[in-house]
């Protein structure tokens, strides 16, 4: 069947079209611009001059419980909650005298969030590069990038919001200092009935103490829509020699026989 006189004259139509976008657009022998910003794993990224790192913090860590070093952030005496913030701790208070738990966010699978998630009683896989460092907890497989490669925090307006926040690291002598930012406003929780909000700022000073054996962290917090003015708390991680994180997954279904996680004793 031979082709119609409209469809020989369509096709080449399109031949020209395609001849003249050829001739109008010439190859360039230059190559791309170097984006404003490279991925943390960029070859280009990663082959960058650096000064060395005083500490690489690459190893397995657990949270090392003991004296003055529980699991919870509970804000010192003194701390004034905004009236919102007041609302959900009073409401936690009743929850907790009547036996009863409030808010279980993380008994009903929610991401713990920093800075809950850095205590839980899993451990911490940390892999130090010289763009950044990643942290992977066995609680839920939580994954947290502190950058390391001089960028700045994202824009506000433009930042996606997360659990952990996006967390830009310096170095100040022999001490990390991690800034973090840009946090989720729900299901977010500091302490038991402490909310954080998108407003809350979190600085880390991370320090190797014991010969390398000790990672000791000293939190300052700041959130205006929670509390007033800032505080700070103290925790440290022990080195773990002997242990790997494992695949984990946090399934409601499978939770239901918790008590923490019954709808008869779960408070909201």
């Amino acid at each position: 069947m031979r082709p119609s006189p409209w469809a020989i004259g369509i096709a080449g139509l399109c031949v020209g079209a395609f001849s003249l976008a050829a001739q109008s657009t010439p190859a360039s022998s230059t190559p791309a611009a170097e984006p404003a910003q490279l991925g943390a794993l960029a070859r280009a990224n990663l082959a960058k001059p650096r000064p060395k790192p005083p500490f690489d913090l690459t190893g397995t860590w657990m949270h090392g419980g003991g004296p003055n070093n529980g699991f919870r952030f509970t804000p010192p005496p003194g701390i004034k909650l905004t009236a919102a913030a007041q609302v959900e701790f009073d409401k936690s208070e009743q929850a907790r005298k009547a036996g009863k738990v409030y808010r279980d966010d993380i008994g009903q699978c929610w991401p713990a969030g920093l800075p809950v998630i850095m205590t839980r009683v899993w451990p911490i896989a940390m892999i130090q590069g010289p763009t950044a460092i990643f942290m992977i907890s066995g609680f839920m497989n939580s994954v947290r990038i502190v950058y390391l490669d001089g960028r700045k925090h994202t824009d506000p307006d433009l930042v996606v919001r997360s659990f952990n926040g996006e967390s830009i690291g310096h170095w100040e002598g022999d001490t990390l200092v991690v800034d973090t930012t840009g946090f989720v406003d729900d299901h977010h929780w500091i302490d038991n009935g402490i909310p954080g909000s998108d407003a809350l700022h979190i600085v880390e000073r991370m320090k190797l103490i014991n010969n390398g054996a000790t990672l000791e962290i000293e939190y300052t917090f700041s959130d205006p829509k929670s509390w007033e003015g800032e505080w700070k708390s103290t925790k440290r991680w022990r080195r773990v020699e002997d242990t790997d994180i494992t695949e984990a997954s946090c399934l409601p279904d499978l939770n239901a026989h918790m008590p923490s996680t019954s709808s008869s004793v779960n408070v909201r």
